[in-house]
């Protein structure tokens, strides 16, 4: 074989791979596996989240809020929402005509968040998607505002689905990625390593029973693009006026891009 078919192979194996945490795994088979470790977490997701943050998560999700300029009458699309924190948000900002889609992925996950907003009173405006981020099954141009949060690093091809988003959104419309991201202090860096990698997997298999799932978490947010390379992804995507806030310290990034 010449080296450039050599090449041409290893190319190809590249292609047709992608991580999961820090294990390289079949694309197609990503997908099953981030399915298994949110079937597993979803029970427990809430209580997992408050421990994990100290609460802080709620103040990440408000920031979000705040910078969504969700306005009455608005239709967003809270993409990978799981149990619902920005939909109950957004459901009240937008009112009796407006429209919030909750949408996610993983069938567990999105039956905890519409039990959670039912519970709450909250059922009028709000609907529920099972849907692939990567293949949003809506219009072009119909959302006023898209936010993703902690969803993002698990998408197989983050590139198609940003361009997925872009699609969907009207013109003047805005994308928010709220997301774990890279720790711009270096103790900070260090002292966050040692909890994900320690402590994070021992609280997990005390809280959810599930240690591995939250090892994953801890990996999958190491491999996730930092905030230079996402914001340059989104650019790419079509997305313009782009910008990110560092959150905790670089932990939490919010990015924002706008469609013109």
């Amino acid at each position: 074989m010449t080296d450039s078919n050599v090449q041409s192979n290893q190319l190809n194996q590249q292609d047709e791979t992608t991580h999961f945490g820090f294990t390289t795994v079949a694309k197609e088979e990503k997908v099953t596996k981030v399915a298994e470790v949110f079937h597993s977490v979803a029970a427990k997701y809430d209580i997992m989240n408050d421990l994990m943050s100290g609460g802080v998560h709620r103040l990440w999700k408000r920031f979000t809020i705040d910078c969504s300029g969700a306005r009455p009458g608005q239709r967003i699309l809270d993409l990978g929402g799981g149990t619902g924190d920005l939909t109950a948000k957004f459901s009240r900002i937008v009112g009796d005509k407006g429209h919030v889609i909750l949408a996610d992925i993983n069938n567990s996950m999105l039956n905890v968040g519409r039990d959670k907003l039912r519970d709450t009173g909250i059922v009028g405006n709000v609907h529920y998607v099972q849907a692939n981020a990567e293949e949003l099954p809506f219009p072009d141009n119909y959302f006023d505002c898209i936010t993703i949060s902690f969803c993002l690093r698990n998408v197989t091809d983050k590139d198609k689905a940003l361009r997925s988003m872009y699609r969907v959104l009207k013109p003047g419309g805005r994308l928010l990625v709220l997301e774990f991201s890279k720790p711009i202090l270096d103790p900070l860096s260090k002292v966050y390593d040692a909890y994900s990698f320690h402590l994070l997997p021992k609280m997990g298999e005390l809280v959810a029973n599930d240690a591995e799932s939250y090892r994953y978490l801890a990996e999958s947010i190491r491999m996730h693009p930092d905030q230079e390379t996402l914001e340059g992804m989104m650019k790419d995507a079509g997305f313009e006026q782009t910008k990110y806030f560092n959150l905790t310290g670089g932990i939490v990034a919010l990015h924002r891009g706008y469609k013109f």
